[in-house]
């Protein structure tokens, strides 16, 4: 790893980041301040109850009257989340396929680094952003929690939820950042990151439905991130380790594609 070339790009594209987080961020502290109107003993949540238990369980809403079950299928179990991949998958598609598109990529090369040590840390200063969007939501989540009303939420269940979002925005960060670093094209890291995050939230969502494929469900990074309930229970250690080793299976696989590759001809190096 380059520490020089980490914090090179992530200066450079500090407005992008900064901005995705704060964006990310509104969107939570606007749904969290709601609580007190949708939740709890609100009409709405009685509504809600009266829902087919098959939707219920699609949207993760059989608990919508606690704070756990509201903020569990509002705040981080749809809203917030998708927001979040979609900035994982756009910034791991441009770390190396970006630059490599646009024509770039062989002349940051020629500077003294390596191919590998340039990936490694481009993909690093993308975990790092991902890092700095949770830490910025967990601050202000923290900071409305109590006039908001929503303390049933304990800091350290807080903490844990913000944890393992974390770890869901790395792994689909990785695996577009694999598929970009394999392939050289933004395009396909794109697509394949952002198919597989539909799939993933089907998994996770309608096709647990279907009489036969409730085993979908294990195998989909949103009910890894999102299926332990760690607002109630707290880090779930397995579910994580799912979540980073998928995404470093992909940034692996990706880098080794990336030093073998004749970026100029788009095939394998001799």
């Amino acid at each position: 790893m380059s520490v020089t070339v980490l914090r090179k790009y992530l200066r450079d594209n500090r407005r992008g980041f900064l901005g995705w987080a704060l964006s990310i961020t509104a969107v939570a502290a606007m749904y969290s301040s709601m609580w007190p109107v949708m939740g709890g003993n609100s009409g709405l949540a009685g509504a809600i109850d009266s829902f087919p238990e098959a939707l219920r369980e699609a949207f993760h809403l059989q608990d919508y009257g606690t704070a756990a079950g509201y903020f569990g299928s509002t705040v981080y179990g749809l809203l917030v989340p998708i927001l979040l991949a979609v900035f994982a998958v756009s910034a791991g598609a441009r770390a190396i396929a970006g630059d490599e598109e646009a024509g770039t990529l062989e002349l940051v090369l020629a500077h003294p680094v390596g191919r590998v040590r340039l990936a490694v840390s481009r993909w690093l200063a993308v975990l790092s952003a991902i890092l700095l969007a949770g830490a910025v939501l967990l601050v202000v989540e923290l900071a409305i929690r109590v006039p908001a009303g929503f303390t049933a939420l304990s800091t350290a269940n807080l903490a844990a939820m913000t944890f393992q979002l974390v770890l869901f925005g790395c792994c689909f960060a990785s695996i577009a950042f694999g598929i970009g670093a394999w392939t050289g094209r933004r395009t396909y890291a794109t697509v394949g990151g952002a198919y597989l995050t539909v799939v993933s939230y089907l998994g996770d969502s309608f096709l647990p439905q279907i009489k036969g494929l409730h085993w979908s469900q294990y195998l989909s990074p949103f009910h890894w991130y999102l299926g332990g309930e760690p607002l109630v229970n707290g880090i779930r250690w397995s579910h994580c380790a799912l979540l980073a080793g998928v995404g470093l299976i992909f940034a692996a696989i990706g880098i080794r594609g990336f030093n073998r590759r004749d970026i100029a001809q788009g095939g394998a190096r001799d």
